[in-house]
């Protein structure tokens, strides 16, 4: 379809959430010389040449740590990554922390570079540590990852407070007043509703899809997404197998309960499953995303809807979206279920520059 190229080079993607970071330390300790992200890197799901041909004009790289006593020097680390990464390739990446800057960014035909803490355990506790990643261009924070913080509850852990505490409500309202956007992925479903409570801004699900489609915990509830619409924020769909497909989900809990001792989200232990457990693995497919999309559409609206692949942030993708340079797949497949340009354009980017731009 000649349409959508045309289209995605005015109206480039911008994604939400990109764990190249952590996956280049898993690689090769961050060593830019060991790896040329200019060229191809088949090890990993982003290089930039697939970053072009995938007409991405705005990327979040996510700055996920381990949840230990090192974090918050190890997102200063990360930090410094995506700084030097940007220096490596200023043909091609320039910093970004606000919609001028993206837009800036597209214009000069560079790939903006936005940074999102993955976890609010990268603050240590510490609105000062809050306030310095913010001036130094982080740009959302993720409240939790997968185990709560003292002040939040993950979607994965057992839950303690039902929400956020008093502290993480200061949290919240902080990051309001310095403009540093509230990311609801990864949180407790109470999570989600308290924050929308508290906050006075739009926020976002930097990499989350719809639990009405795929029933786990990580995914957002149809009433959240109904509260989301009235908040002014965007949902980021993601990607990943384990969130968009309830045939994988069961295809898992079935391979755990046989398995015990093998892990079925990882490709080397899905080929040890065959001897006790003979259910094939269903296939994950880019019409799956296409279906967390178009519910998040009908529950949230089409202003309330983004992309955030995840890239990078998981051994496996659905067939049809293996890479960064796939986007452009998906984006025919809407256009041939009847989306018309302008809202392909706010999915692409429209909506996340809005809220970038109200949050500022």
């Amino acid at each position: 379809m000649v349409r959508i190229p045309e289209l995605l080079r005015d109206h480039p993607v911008i994604d939400g959430h990109n764990d190249l970071p952590i996956a280049f330390y898993e690689l090769c300790g961050y060593d830019l010389d060991a790896y040329d992200l200019g060229d191809s890197v088949p090890a990993l799901n982003t290089d930039l040449p697939r970053l072009r041909a995938g007409h991405v004009g705005g990327q979040f790289w996510s700055l996920w740590v381990p949840q230990d006593a090192d974090a918050v020097r190890r997102t200063f680390e990360q930090i410094d990554f995506v700084h030097r990464l940007v220096e490596r390739f200023p043909e091609t990446l320039r910093l970004a922390s606000s919609a001028d800057d993206v837009e800036a960014a597209i214009k000069a035909d560079r790939i903006a570079s936005l940074m999102g803490m993955e976890g609010g355990h990268s603050i240590g506790e510490s609105l000062g540590v809050l306030r310095v990643m913010r001036a130094l261009g982080v740009r959302y924070m993720t409240l939790t990852h997968n185990s709560n913080v003292s002040w939040a509850d993950s979607a994965t852990d057992e839950p303690v407070l039902g929400g956020l505490n008093e502290f993480g409500e200061d949290v919240v309202r902080e990051m309001n007043r310095i403009g540093m956007l509230v990311d609801l992925s990864h949180v407790s479903a109470d999570t989600m509703r308290h924050a929308l409570r508290v906050t006075s801004a739009p926020v976002i699900f930097s990499h989350s899809s719809a639990r009405a489609v795929c029933d786990v915990p990580r995914n957002a509830p149809d009433d959240v997404l109904e509260t989301l619409a009235a908040n002014e924020g965007v949902c980021m769909v993601t990607f990943v197998p384990y969130f968009v497909s309830q045939a994988y989900v069961d295809w898992v809990a079935g391979a755990r309960e046989a398995a015990p001792e093998l892990n079925p989200l990882r490709p080397e232990d899905q080929a040890k499953l065959a001897d006790s457990y003979d259910v094939p693995k269903p296939a994950v497919t880019l019409d799956d995303v296409v279906a967390h999309i178009e519910h998040v559409r009908g529950i949230a609206g089409v202003d309330h809807i983004g992309i955030g692949g995840d890239y990078d942030g998981c051994p496996q993708f659905p067939d049809g979206l293996a890479d960064v340079a796939s986007y452009p797949a998906l984006f025919e497949a809407l256009a041939e279920r009847g989306w018309n340009d302008t809202e392909l354009a706010k999915l692409a980017g429209g909506n996340i520059l809005r809220v970038l731009r109200a949050t500022a």
